[in-house]
């Protein structure tokens, strides 16, 4: 009698083990269900220094990188965490991984090839110089031995620096210091996009920009070689976008 009473005592031990075992391993699996199911995050890195492509409105970063890079998330089925830091270090983010791709307003340039991979362009883009509406300088030419200021690794000042040498140029670490640089007369010129030329002489007489453009250039979004997943993902998104008219539509509303 003992020995069947240990033997039934024993088959419901083991049942009872067994059926612990599984139903952890079901709530396991519903976990990582779950967890599948909700949309990934990818980093962006921008300098949100450069109006109208990004910028502050009160706390929140806005602007036309930020609405098209939304409606990409939004189409692909990811959200998107920005990340806000010093232009020059947006390349640096994508290399080490701390970010998953860099859209600042961002030109596609032989030297930025050698270190990531670009994008289809998203759009095409003016490089424009500022001057005193007086001052000297009526044109690109007659910059040759003036001090330029230019934003710290844009391609203004890749350009500048390679076109009037390195000794006649000022570099600033903001949009914005760079004007005022300008306005106080510590510069005789500054190259800007265009679009952020006009934000900056907005409403101020005393600056003019100058006539002839300086360089055409397009913007694309930088990605980590080899990173062909997030590169082509981000290519269909812009094609598709293109297609339907969403990205003019995007870029209409900042600019006219």
């Amino acid at each position: 009698m003992k020995k069947i009473i240990s033997l039934v005592l024993s088959l419901l031990l083991v049942f009872t083990f067994a059926c612990g075992t599984n139903t952890a391993k079901t709530e396991n699996v519903a976990e990582t269900s779950a967890e599948s199911n909700s949309p990934k995050t990818l980093v962006m890195c921008t300098n949100a220094e450069f109006e109208p492509y990004e910028y502050y409105e009160g706390t929140q970063i806005k602007g036309i990188d930020i609405d098209i890079i939304n409606t990409i998330g939004k189409m692909k089925g990811f959200n998107v965490e920005i990340m806000d830091i010093a232009f020059d270090a947006t390349i640096p983010a994508v290399i080490n991984g701390k970010a998953d791709f860099a859209m600042s307003g961002m030109t596609v340039t032989e030297d930025r090839l050698q270190n990531v991979d670009f994008t289809h362009p998203y759009q095409t883009a003016i490089q424009s110089v500022i001057v005193p509406k007086d001052g000297a300088i009526k044109s690109i030419a007659d910059m040759k031995g003036k001090q330029i200021g230019v934003v710290e690794g844009y391609t203004g000042d890749m350009f500048a620096t390679v076109e009037f040498g390195n000794e006649f140029i000022v570099r600033y670490p903001k949009t914005t210091d760079g004007f005022q640089a300008l306005v106080s007369n510590r510069i005789d010129c500054y190259v800007m996009d265009d679009q952020v030329a006009k934000a900056l002489v907005a409403g101020n007489d005393n600056f003019v920009i100058l006539d002839s453009a300086y360089a055409i250039e397009e913007y694309a979004i930088a990605v980590k070689k080899g990173n062909s997943e997030v590169l082509n993902m981000l290519n269909s998104a812009i094609d598709e976008m293109k297609a339907s008219g969403e990205l003019q539509k995007i870029i209409k509303k900042y600019i006219d």
